[in-house]
């Protein structure tokens, strides 16, 4: 099966998510509600779910969706309501047949709620499940930093389709990563690309816009056959990764570049198009557990792209678990050919701490 029309749907769907994520950015229009982990939650947030499940339930009804947000908190909150419908009902993209095969606009209010709580599913290893993160990233976001808009299609436990939306990456694959790359990029010009990928079909990217979509290019993740000459990409938040074990595993390995830090599954996109060279989360509790959403676009595009991506135990993660990776710890991306060797240094370390 080739899931051109899930592909398509899935990357004009991003895309018009990330118009509204901008918007909220640039109007300042940011309200939060507290969540259990403590991460912000904006309007963005609320509204690119919306948008987002509205597409998919036009397009494939019968499929279910596991998606980070829901509507309870919203209902007890007419103002942030009001403020999510009123970019909701503007956000659209330019190309009136690319909108239409979206479904169009939502209707009104109570509908915009009732597709937010539509992304409920338990996940699973049988049948179809849409996995998505409306803002990966929320910090990031919020700072005008990396962020990403994520979907990705899981057929009976497998990622089959991977769409990242990162606004403030550069455009151009050949860009390397600059140390302030997860800062403020909001506003700076040749920004915004669109990652993705079809299982056995490669991985590609193209820029952002506001319409149809722009042509793609094929990307491949950089040969590196000099580990000493590699660049990491690790997560800007201490809390999301612990950095006193990646410049631990970085000196194992003789690494002297300094590590780039950001936000968000942009990590994923910059490794897969060869900006970066490897990508490591690891762990920094014993209890947490990864959500789906917020990996499962990423570990497809890198592995399209030629990579090898596993948990800090080298095991290929299952994705037909539920909500989480449950039983798998951490992230190890990197090019097929020095895989194994970044994973001994990660075990080697970790089994120290």
């Amino acid at each position: 099966m080739s899931y051109a029309k899930e592909l398509h749907i899935a990357q004009l769907a991003v895309q018009r998510a990330t118009i509204l994520t901008q918007q909220v950015f640039h109007e300042k229009a940011k309200g939060t509600l507290s969540k259990d982990d403590k991460s912000p939650v904006t309007i963005g947030d609320f509204g690119a779910q919306a948008l987002i499940i509205h597409a998919i339930r036009k397009n494939f009804p019968r499929d279910e969706i596991v998606g980070e947000e829901e509507a309870s908190s919203l209902r007890e909150n007419q103002a942030l309501t009001s403020q999510i419908w009123e970019v909701v009902r503007e956000a659209r993209l330019e190309d009136q047949r690319a909108e239409e095969e979206l479904g169009g606009p939502l209707a009104n209010v109570e509908q915009m709620l009732q597709v937010i709580d539509e992304g409920n599913s338990a996940g699973g290893a049988t049948g179809r499940i849409w996995a998505l993160d409306p803002i990966d990233g929320t910090k990031g976001f919020l700072r005008g930093g990396q962020y990403a808009v994520c979907l990705a299609l899981i057929e009976d436990g497998d990622v089959k389709v991977g769409v990242l939306g990162c606004p403030n990456l550069p455009i151009d694959d050949s860009a390397p990563l600059s140390a302030d790359v997860g800062e403020e990029g909001a506003d700076r010009a040749g920004r915004g690309v669109l990652f993705s990928a079809v299982t056995g079909l490669g991985a590609t990217s193209r820029p952002l816009g506001r319409g149809a979509l722009q042509s793609p290019l094929p990307i491949r993740m950089k040969e590196v056959t000099d580990i000493t000459r590699a660049t990491f990409c690790e997560s800007a938040e201490p809390g999301h990764s612990s950095h006193s074990d990646q410049a631990e595993i970085a000196k194992k390995l003789g690494i002297t570049n300094q590590s780039v830090r950001m936000d968000s599954q942009a990590k994923y996109g910059s490794i897969a198009r060869g900006a970066g060279d490897l990508y490591l989360r690891l762990p920094v509790s014993a209890t947490y557990q990864e959500k789906v959403w917020d990996h499962a676009a990423g570990d497809l595009i890198v592995r399209e792209a030629g990579g090898t991506v596993t948990d800090v135990e080298g095991r290929r993660r299952d994705f037909g678990r539920g909500r989480t990776l449950k039983g798998h710890k951490g992230v190890v991306a990197a090019p097929k050919a020095v895989h194994d060797q970044v994973l001994d240094a990660v075990k080697i370390v970790l089994s120290s701490t």
